[in-house]
């Protein structure tokens, strides 16, 4: 490395999401280095999750690799790794994985580690209503999804009862919610009708659960009100003003304002209701004061600064700041912002005004050309809102090759309304759990030197004892034998 090279600016970034993948790139001709560090090999286009679950497109189609995306790119490179550990007076972050640490040292750093699912304190809810956060829960989902009509098929072939099989519960009637129940009940009353022999697949109930007192609550009330229309229209039973209470693996119970308390039997949930931001910003926090709202985002700065820390820049999911949505535009325009903070810095320019967000507006699909939106003032519904969605998630959509894959995919299901990607299996709707109960997680399996040398030495003394307690019986055997008395068989 020349003395040129190692005097370059470091610019260290948290996260492959919107916020990561947008502000890497934002300095892809600026004088500087940049590491990505990434508890994912991809980087994952999150709106697009529930399409996973439901067989309509393939993971690879909205998580292209996160070096293949900034293969392009020379000033940056990708370090795969979990953070564990931000240090801001030592100017380093810590990242594991599979037990192995690394120490990144940074002058810039960019935190854009987003949010995890909310289980409001219930994390426990999480064995038997996977959240919608990662490619993991989606295939996960999937294999819960049409592995319930699968038992229910084996169950009514023997008689047995299935409708708890036939039970599907979302919990959450934001977009993610809304756009999930859709899509099962399209699944269930459309996709699958001809598929199963034993049982109607168009009795199936699809039920849509949340604590608010309508669909869609950020898009206002008569966006809601049609959204919720449409639901109904679709066989969607849609239950407001109820909060889950508890969750196990039969089903969940739901108590209402009024008191009363409703039990649903259903073995496939989905938990899409709130988000809590990662916990790096408790970190954060601890070492500047500043303070973390309910959902744990860190107040920063107008600049999106840390107070104390201008060299530590914080966007999307994580910030409390003028009570900006968690939604992707916000992760997109913070990193945008923050890069170009980096770059008038090193150039010696002027800084720029304090963010101010640009709200490009809010969409949700509901099913097969129906769709809501609402832009600024402009409040659409039906096949206009949903050709506008259409666009608007081709256009964000990372790499032509996944765009063209996906407009395909969208082709064949919705003229069709067959899905290509209904392959499931075992190890993914267990998979997660499994993991969990091991001490260290997926490290338990990797054979580190350590842990070889100390299995292979009590595999050896096993095999020791063994053998000296065959010994001993055979002598015993011999023994009793001499004396004429019968050995036991």
């Amino acid at each position: 490395m020349t003395s040129t090279q190692a005097a370059r600016h470091k610019v260290v970034v948290i996260g492959s999401g919107f916020g990561g993948l947008f502000g890497t790139k934002a300095l892809r001709r600026a004088d500087v280095d940049v590491t990505v560090i990434a508890k994912t090999t991809h980087h994952l286009f999150q709106p697009l999750l529930y399409q996973v679950a439901t067989g309509i497109l393939s993971e690879g189609e909205i998580a292209p690799p996160t070096r293949e995306v900034l293969s392009g790119q020379e000033n940056a490179r990708v370090i795969l790794g979990e953070v564990t550990d931000i240090d801001l007076t030592a100017k380093t972050v810590t990242s594991r994985v599979l037990g192995r640490e690394t120490t990144t040292s940074y002058d810039s750093l960019l935190v854009a580690a987003g949010a995890s699912q909310s289980y409001f304190g219930n994390d426990h809810f999480a064995e038997f209503a996977p959240g919608m956060k990662s490619i993991d829960d989606a295939l996960e989902l999937r294999g819960r999804i049409f592995g319930a009509f699968e038992m229910a098929e084996l169950g009514a072939t023997r008689g047995d009862d299935v409708d708890h099989l036939l039970t599907f519960v979302v919990v959450g009637a934001g977009p993610t919610g809304v756009e999930m129940a859709g899509q099962i009940a399209e699944l269930a009353h459309n996709t699958l009708r001809k598929d199963f022999r034993a049982i109607n697949t168009r009795h199936a109930r699809v039920v849509l659960v949340d604590a608010a007192p309508q669909v869609l609550p950020p898009f206002g009330a008569k966006l809601g009100e049609k959204a919720q229309r449409e639901l109904e229209k679709l066989g969607v039973e849609v239950m407001l003003g109820g909060m889950v209470t508890e969750v196990d693996e039969r089903g969940l119970e739901v108590k209402f304002k009024d008191g009363r308390t409703e039990r649903i039997d259903s073995v496939a949930k989905i938990w899409a209701a709130g988000v809590q931001a990662n916990p790096l910003g408790r970190t954060l926090s601890e070492q500047t004061g500043a303070p973390l709202d309910r959902a744990g985002r860190i107040a920063v700065n107008p600049d999106l600064t840390l107070p104390g820390h201008p060299e530590v820049f914080v966007v999307g999911d994580m910030i409390a700041l003028d009570n900006l949505p968690g939604v992707a535009q916000v992760a997109i325009q913070g990193a945008k912002y923050a890069a170009k903070e980096i770059r008038n810095r090193l150039e010696g320019k002027a800084p720029q005004p304090p963010f101010k967000y640009f709200d490009k507006g809010s969409m949700a699909i509901i099913s097969r050309f129906r769709a809501v939106a609402m832009v600024g003032k402009l409040r659409l519904t039906g096949i206009v809102a949903w050709l506008m969605w259409l666009a608007v998630h081709l256009v964000y959509l990372t790499g032509f090759k996944n765009q063209v894959s996906a407009l395909m995919r969208w082709a064949i299901t919705f003229i069709s309304n067959n899905r290509s990607e209904r392959t499931t299996t075992e190890q993914q709707i267990f998979a997660r759990a499994a993991l969990a109960r091991l001490r260290r997680g997926a490290a338990d399996l990797v054979s580190d030197p350590g842990i070889y040398d100390a299995t292979r030495a009590m595999m050896e003394e096993t095999r020791r004892q063994e053998l000296e307690a065959a010994a001993e019986r055979e002598a015993e055997l011999t023994d009793s034998g001499a004396r004429g008395v019968p050995a036991e068989r």
